[in-house]
Formats: structure tokens, C-alpha cells, sequence
């Protein structure tokens, strides 16, 4: 005689809610956090004339993705357990030109008040032994539903164009490799690490020498220019670079 398991309809309804209240969460504290580094990229470029940030890009993991790290770290299966362990569900990668916009974009995106900072990770000035580079912040953000209040994880990489590069191309490999990657090629890997730093830090100069000139010539410009009244007149470098004598009648 075949015993047939007795189905709880109401229990697997309830637990379907939750699974999708569970992933809606973490689709909206993206939506919150990209909103915010919109808002800050749009205002700095608005104050400063220039804008930190060349590209945004955004993930959730899949279902069979928080799996394995379940297993992986051996935390309990509940869905409680995972919202606490598995911190980068939601993932958010800024892009910047140069070292000093990651610092500066981090900052930003701190002194938000109802951002909670959990923990930095600054493998820019600590790289990793194989040569990666990233600013990671695991940062906790309030989401507001219907009838509760979330508080949720979000990790967000912060990085130079080089730094993505190599990364990716770096992922690449080793996916291709099976993780199997010889020693030649991490050494190689490495050295382009190496390579990638030191371009970062050449191009960083070259922008701060830039913006030193151009704040150079716009004084010189402005000294040139006299208002009177509503009125504007260009003065001669003659007239500001020579000695001028005024002769009183006698």
C-alpha cells in the first residue's frame, strides 16, 4: 500500500510569499542604492563640472548562486540565516576614471544617513597576493514594504576602468581554465596587476596636472577682466605686465 505525502497548501503558499518577498527585498535595496550614486553623480556633476563616475552596473545572485554559498560557509538553510550570512546578494559596481574618484565616491555614499557601514575592504592600498585592486563596502540600507521594515545588505565594488579590466579579464581566464590556471600565466596576471597600478597612477598625475593649468589660465583670465558697473572690459597683458607711470600736472 503506497503512502502519499500530504501536501500543506497554506504552508508552501506562505513559504512562496516569503521566497518572493525574500528576492524583492534585495531588488528594491538596489534600486535605493542606484538612485543615491545617480543623485551624487549628477550633483558632482553639476558643482564640479566633471563626473566621477564612467559606469554603474548591478546584480542579484541567483537562487542557485546563494545555494552554494550556503554550503559553502555551512551556515543553517533558513532564509533568516542567509539575509545575515550571505552579505553580497545584491551587488553594485562603480566604475571611475581615477584612484582619488573611488575615495571620493565612497565618502559620498558614507555620510548618507540611513547608509550603515559594516565593513570596508580596501584592497587598493592592500592588493590581494594575485594583484587584484577594488574598494568593497558591504553597506546595510532600510526598505520599507508593506508591513514591515528591511534591513539589507549590499556590497558595492568601487574601481578604476583598469582595475575592471584586469579583473574581468582575470575571471575569464580562470573560468576558462577551470580554475586550473598555470603558474606562468598567474605570474603574468600578476605582473599585469603590477602594470595596470602604475597606468592608474601616470593617468592620475596627468589629470591633476591638467586641472592645475586650467585653474592657472582661468585666474590669469579672470585678472584680465575688469567690471565697472554692468559694464566688462579685457585689460592688455601690456597693461598688467608693465610698469605704469602717471605724471601729475604741475
Amino acid at each position: 500500500m503506497e503512502v502519499k505525502e500530504i501536501i500543506d497548501l497554506p504552508k508552501m503558499k506562505t513559504l512562496k510569499q516569503d521566497l518572493i518577498r525574500f528576492m524583492m527585498s534585495y531588488k528594491f535595496a538596489l534600486s535605493e542604492v542606484n538612485t543615491k550614486i545617480d543623485i551624487l553623480k549628477q550633483e558632482f556633476q553639476y558643482i564640479h563640472d566633471y563626473n566621477p563616475i564612467e559606469h554603474v552596473s548591478s546584480r542579484i545572485k541567483s537562487p542557485e548562486s546563494i545555494l552554494k554559498k550556503v554550503y559553502k560557509k555551512g551556515c543553517p538553510l533558513s532564509l533568516s540565516s542567509i539575509r545575515e550570512n550571505i552579505r553580497d546578494i545584491a551587488g553594485i559596481r562603480i566604475t571611475c576614471s581615477f584612484i582619488s574618484d573611488i575615495y571620493e565616491i565612497s565618502n559620498m555614499l558614507q555620510k548618507q544617513k540611513d547608509i550603515t557601514v559594516i565593513e570596508c575592504k580596501d584592497y587598493i592600498k592592500h592588493p590581494k597576493p594575485n594583484g587584484y585592486r577594488s574598494l568593497h563596502l558591504i553597506i546595510q540600507i532600510p526598505i520599507f514594504m508593506s508591513d514591515r521594515e528591511d534591513h539589507i545588505f549590499v556590497e558595492i565594488q568601487i574601481r578604476t576602468i583598469a582595475m575592471d579590466f584586469w579583473a574581468s579579464l582575470e575571471h575569464k581566464i580562470y573560468y576558462k581554465c577551470n580554475k586550473e590556471v598555470p603558474q606562468k600565466m598567474k605570474d603574468e596576471l600578476k605582473q599585469a596587476a603590477d602594470s595596470s597600478a602604475l597606468l592608474d597612477k601616470k593617468m592620475e598625475k596627468i589629470h591633476n596636472d591638467m586641472n592645475k593649468l586650467k585653474e592657472s589660465i582661468e585666474i590669469e583670465e579672470n585678472m584680465q577682466e575688469l567690471q565697472i558697473n554692468d559694464d566688462k572690459f579685457h585689460l592688455p597683458s601690456a597693461f598688467l605686465t608693465n610698469d605704469i607711470h602717471v605724471e601729475n600736472d604741475k
